[in-house]
C-alpha cells in the first residue's frame, strides 16, 4: 500500500498524458468511414469532424471515451491532492491536443477537459457543456466554447476555491494554446495577427 502511495502520482501523471493521447475520434472515423480527420474540414481530430463523416452514433461513443480518459489521470493521482490532480487534468488535455500517435496533431481538448473537471471540479464541466450547448443553439460552437473556457477559472475560483481555479487553469492553457496554434502552419500570405484572431474567435484559419 505504501508503495502505491509513493508511485501513484508519477504513474497517474504519465497515465494521464498517455490516455489523453489516444485519438478516439480519429479511430472511430477510420472504422466507420475510412478517413483521417486531419483531412476533413478544419483538420481537427474532434467530435465535430467525426459527426461530419460518421454521424451521431460514433460521436457518442468517442465522446464518452474522451470523457472517461479525461477523468482517469485525476482519479489515479487522487482527487484529494489538488496540485497533482490539476497537473493530471492538464496533461490529459495536452496529450489529446498534441497526440504523439498523430505526429502532434489532435483535437481542441474540450471533451477530455470536461471529463477531468467532472472528476475534480464539476462546476467547470457544467460551464464547458453549457458553452457548447449555447453554441449549438446559435449554430456556431466556437464562440460559445471560447466564452465557456474564459469563464472557467473565475467560476471555479468562486465555487471551488483555489483548488478549483488551479484545475480550471490547468485545462484552459492547453485548450487556448491549441486553438491558437492549430494543426497546421498559418496560410501563406495572410498576416499572422489576422490568423491568430480568426483562430481565437472562430477556431479556424482565414479562408
Amino acid at each position: 500500500m505504501a508503495g502505491w502511495q509513493t508511485t501513484r502520482v508519477p504513474l497517474g501523471l504519465g497515465g494521464a498524458f498517455l490516455a489523453g493521447s489516444v485519438p478516439f475520434s480519429n479511430l472511430a472515423a477510420h472504422l466507420v468511414a475510412g478517413v483521417d480527420l486531419r483531412g476533413v474540414a478544419t483538420g481537427t481530430v474532434s467530435g465535430t469532424n467525426l459527426y461530419r463523416v460518421g454521424g451521431f452514433g460514433p460521436l457518442a461513443v468517442a465522446g464518452a471515451l474522451d470523457l472517461a480518459k479525461g477523468a482517469l489521470g485525476p482519479v489515479l493521482v487522487g482527487r484529494d491532492r489538488p496540485l497533482p490532480a490539476a497537473l493530471a487534468a492538464g496533461l490529459v488535455v495536452s496529450g489529446h491536443n498534441w497526440s504523439p500517435w498523430l505526429r502532434g496533431a489532435g483535437g481542441r481538448g474540450i471533451s477530455p477537459a470536461t471529463g477531468a473537471l467532472l472528476a475534480v471540479a464539476w462546476p467547470g464541466a457544467a460551464v464547458l457543456l453549457g458553452g457548447l450547448a449555447v453554441g449549438r443553439l446559435v449554430g456556431c460552437t466556437a464562440p460559445g466554447a471560447l466564452a465557456a473556457q474564459l469563464a472557467l477559472v473565475p467560476v471555479l475560483a468562486v465555487t471551488r476555491g483555489r483548488s478549483g481555479a488551479l484545475a480550471g487553469a490547468a485545462v484552459l492553457l492547453p485548450m487556448l494554446a491549441k486553438r491558437l496554434l492549430g494543426n497546421a502552419p498559418p496560410p501563406a500570405g495572410v498576416p499572422r495577427g489576422q490568423v491568430l484572431r480568426a483562430r481565437l474567435l472562430h477556431d479556424r484559419d482565414v479562408r
